[in-house]
């Protein structure tokens, strides 16, 4: 065969040409590839594997299998995970440099297949990227939606539906018989923000489901479903074959009817001689907001987005505090006692708990401080927008980031007994570790990514547990002793409890 009938013959066969291109330029590639990365000064890494990286040395529970990687290759750890390159930030030094020098960098959040779909074009706050209408929805939910004015304007609602699980809590218990509180503690936390953000209750039109709340739990479950596509590109058809794409549509396509269906009741009710400030509840104080003209974009689908972050990230980390307070006070009995030798103190012989007699309950609140630092609620992945320096490291651009909130509250050099449950360490707080607060403050989100709704948070558990601790006395089911109670835990976006907790409760006459 000559020269010329070879070329012909590769130019009939593009595939072969190709194939024949691809063998000649993947080894330069890999060489330019590699030598271009041996010249970053990358964080320690354990030993990863072909394909996969570092994914078979990560549990369900990656807070963690981080921590644990950590005591060996350092606070500040490189992983491949997949194909997506990973960093994990493990101390408070770590944290706070990234949150004091490097904010902005470390502001965005990666792209995920499942956000992508339930959202669709809608641009929220917990999963979006950061930028210029982030940073002014954010302010507006601050200054409208979650500012301490409005926490306080929302107590009605806290004190209805706590009266309402206390009657329910009433009656389950006649015969003795032991109640999920796990439950009831994902009602309330639904029935509150529906409440606050509709003002009232709604259920599906098709009855699939009992209430939003149930709809907006499934959506929460499915964002944060594992999805080849995110680690794996080229895998994204078996998100199809299990039928996660499908479930994620699905659900997308519920939540945008519903909320199509509450903003077009909401705007045939509006007055136009109101105001924004006139407004109880948050859906008629966004409507209101768009028509008096606010610099923001606030379109339908902009408005459904802020309504679906508040529901999606809201609702199941306030059921998780609340849960965890609760199984901490169930498995320690003298905690449990000084808790309620508290409130009954505070409250007396009143028939209401007010927040002035809140704001007086100071172990209470330790115990609730305490929950927070025990029980991080949730891990929420970032990415760098710009590559950077962190510590003499260098931090590429586009590398998923996670700040092991769950680590940092159990670290020893920053608590005494770490692994202990102590409310007492909060007691004369200006005496104990420097800074706590700051400590605190990872487990709802840090810098410019801390979750405004954290007051609001904190509002609902103390209510509802300062009533409960008041109005019942409480004990395990027969055959569970305090240190055989399982405090196994669970993670989504949210460390909740793995199963449901089961309690007897023993109504308490003041």
């Amino acid at each position: 065969m000559d020269h010329l009938t070879f070329l012909q013959e590769w130019h009939q066969e593009p595939g072969k040409t190709i194939l024949f291109c691809f063998l000649i330029i993947f080894p330069f590639l890999l060489l330019f590839k590699n030598k271009r990365s041996s010249k970053l000064n990358l964080p320690p890494s354990p030993p990863k594997l072909p394909i996969i990286g570092n994914l078979h040395q990560i549990s369900t529970l990656p807070y963690r299998s981080f921590r644990n990687l950590s005591k060996k290759y350092g606070p500040l750890m490189f992983l491949q995970l997949g194909r997506v390159p990973t960093v994990v930030v493990s101390s408070l030094e770590m944290a706070q440099e990234i949150t004091k020098n490097h904010d902005i960098i470390f502001a965005d959040r990666p792209s995920l297949t499942s956000v992508d779909i339930v959202f669709k074009e809608c641009l929220d706050m917990a999963f979006g990227p950061y930028c210029a209408y982030w940073s002014g929805a954010r302010k507006l939910c601050a200054l409208h939606l979650l500012s301490q004015r409005r926490v306080q304007e929302f107590h009605f609602v806290r004190e209805e539906e706590v009266a309402n699980m206390v009657e329910k809590i009433r009656l389950l218990c006649v015969n003795g018989a032991a109640i999920n509180i796990s439950d009831l503690f994902m009602i309330l936390s639904h029935n509150v923000l529906a409440k606050s953000a509709f003002g009232c209750l709604y259920e599906s039109e098709d009855g699939k489901y009992k209430s939003f709340g149930e709809m907006a739990r499934r959506a929460m479950d499915l964002l944060a479903s594992f999805c080849f596509s995110d680690l794996f590109p080229y895998l994204g058809w078996i998100d199809y074959l299990t039928g996660l794409v499908g479930n994620l549509t699905e659900i997308s396509r519920e939540l945008n009817d519903f909320f199509d269906r509450v903003i077009k009741e909401r705007q045939a009710s509006m007055n136009d001689d109101e105001k924004s400030e006139d407004k109880k509840y948050l859906v008629d104080i966004l409507l209101y907001l768009r028509k008096e003209g606010v610099e923001l974009d606030l379109s339908r689908n902009n408005l459904k987005a802020i309504l679906m972050d508040m529901f999606i990230g809201g609702t199941d980390t306030t059921a998780a505090s609340m849960d965890w307070m609760m199984s901490e006070l169930m498995k320690n009995p003298r905690i449990m006692k000084k808790a309620q030798e508290e409130v009954r103190r505070v409250v007396g012989n009143k028939s209401n708990i007010t927040e002035d007699d809140i704001n007086q309950m100071e172990y209470l609140k330790c115990v609730m401080k305490e929950t927070v630092r025990f029980h991080a609620s949730a891990m929420m992945p970032r990415q760098t927008s710009a590559s950077v320096k962190l510590q003499g490291y260098d931090i590429p651009k586009k590398t998923r980031v996670f700040i092991n909130t769950w680590a940092i509250q159990r670290d020893p050099k920053l608590w005494d007994r770490p692994e202990e449950f102590l409310p007492e360490r909060f007691l004369n707080s200006s005496k104990d570790h420097n800074g706590e607060h700051k400590q605190l403050l990872f487990s709802f989100g840090t810098g410019r990514r801390v979750c405004p709704g954290m007051s609001y948070a904190y509002a609902e558990t103390e209510y509802a547990l300062a009533n409960l601790l008041y109005w019942f006395d409480w004990e395990l089911p027969d055959g569970t002793r305090e240190e055989d109670l399982d405090m196994s835990d669970i993670y989504t976006f949210v460390i909740r409890r793995k199963t449901p907790l089961w309690v007897v409760a023993h109504p308490h006459t003041p």
